[in-house]
């Protein structure tokens, strides 16, 4: 499990990093961009996403089929995502065809056509994407979330866009932003599994004077200016009403991360925690109720999901405003520290087990720090985490001026759900 890292860094600002995991079979590739939708306009939103989805679309010396053929015809898969503030490209086969999969990713990230008609044709495929999502109230829900959690900056808007702003987007725009964004200071190449590093730096250096050069992307930092707490509601005919509660935090550079960590095990991370156990196996009212944790370059937030009956509603947020009390209230018991503690260690341990997740915990450290973090700090950092550290962070960010709520729910009205939210 435990993976040698190393780094080299070519004269044009493309980085090539490594973690050999020499007991695997396979070998995971990424190629990473610092750029996700915090970089966008208003105008522009949705477009890091379109271009993850046009990458796929043909190259010069490759259509969309052959993409797919020359990764799954060796026994690999290939797949994408785009972030807040990363993309990632990225397949996964036997440690033997590394060079194939390095060929497959250099050409989309360097060759694709962009044609029209796949601009064309990929607009309405995303904006079929975006209804799928509609109607999912849990993934609508933490939209409407976001949207509350950051008005009017690029955190709030859907990371997909809208289907306005992506009728604004066409081929000049996506070559634009490409020029601008997609550079090589802002791109990492990354590896895990079965591989030496001196042979990865080798292959790829193949490719790397062929990366623009340019300077990193930036995006504005975000702008709080709550004072009470905000509810956000859309109303629909569901059969359950379904809630993201959430609040702001801090970003992934602040030392309380790691109280954080243990705060939202204990919170609300998994079925022993004290949201599963008092909503769920308690009173019943919900069958889904977690807890969840995101950080980023300026701030973070602590999100709050359930899925419960609308006439359970103001009872169930009275029960989870309760716990943010309590643990702001209360030292954690040594034995609930200790529970905690060995979780959160234990999900990173096996988390690491595999090339893909080496692969992910390198390029998200590189990109979030500019270096990557050591798992053995993060877990002596967590260990190191004190009852009282973790009470002083509930402190600082259990506040009514941090917390938001929204709902897609049958109900009408909600204005009396923010009177149970301003809990000091």
């Amino acid at each position: 499990m435990n993976a040698t890292h190393k780094v080299t860094k070519f004269p044009n600002g493309l980085t090539v990093a490594t973690a050999a995991m020499p007991h695997r079979a396979s070998v995971s590739l990424g190629l990473w961009v610092g750029v996700g939708s915090r970089i966008e306009s208003a105008a522009q939103n949705g477009t890091s996403h379109f271009i993850e989805h046009l990458l796929f679309k043909g190259t010069r010396k490759r259509s969309p089929q052959k993409i797919s053929e020359d990764v799954e015809g060796i026994g690999g898969y290939l797949n994408a995502f785009t972030g807040e503030e990363n993309t990632c490209f990225y397949s996964k086969a036997c440690h033997d065809r590394f060079d194939e999969l390095l060929d497959v990713l250099s050409d989309m990230f360097l060759d694709s056509w962009f044609a029209s008609s796949d601009i064309k044709k990929e607009r309405e495929v995303i904006k079929e994407e975006l209804a799928m999502y509609f109607d999912q109230p849990q993934q609508h829900v933490q939209e409407l979330l976001n949207a509350t959690l950051w008005p009017d900056q690029p955190l709030g808007r859907p990371i997909t866009g809208t289907n306005q702003t992506l009728d604004g987007i066409g081929r000049r725009e996506v070559l634009g932003f490409l020029r601008q964004n997609y550079v090589a200071s802002n791109t990492l190449i990354c590896a895990a599994g079965n591989l030496n590093h001196a042979q990865v730096v080798k292959a790829v250096s193949r490719y790397a004077k062929r990366f623009v050069v340019g300077p990193p992307a930036k995006f504005a930092p975000v702008v709080t200016n709550q004072t009470a707490p905000r509810v956000r509601l859309h109303t629909k005919a569901t059969e359950q009403t379904q809630i993201a509660l959430g609040l702001r935090t801090c970003s992934r550079h602040d030392e309380r991360r790691y109280a954080l960590r243990l705060l939202n095990t204990i919170l609300g991370e998994n079925m022993s925690s004290r949201l599963f156990q008092v909503l769920r196996e308690d009173h019943g009212l919900a069958y889904s109720i977690y807890s969840s944790i995101s950080f980023f370059e300026d701030t973070g937030d602590l999100v709050i999901s359930a899925g419960l009956d609308a006439e359970n509603l103001p009872r169930a947020l009275k029960l989870i405003v309760a716990e943010l009390r309590r643990l702001a209230r209360r030292l954690t018991t040594p034995s609930e520290m200790r529970r905690a503690r060995d979780y959160a260690i234990g999900q990173i341990d096996l988390s690491l087990e595999n090339t893909e997740s080496q692969m992910m915990w390198v390029g998200e450290q590189w990109l979030g720090f500019g270096r990557i973090v050591d798992p053995a700090e993060t877990r002596r950092r967590l260990a190191a985490v004190t009852a009282s550290e973790i009470r002083a962070a509930a402190r600082d960010f259990f506040r009514p001026e941090r917390i938001n709520l929204a709902l897609v729910s049958p109900i009408k009205k909600a204005d009396a759900l923010a009177k149970i939210l301003a809990f000091d």
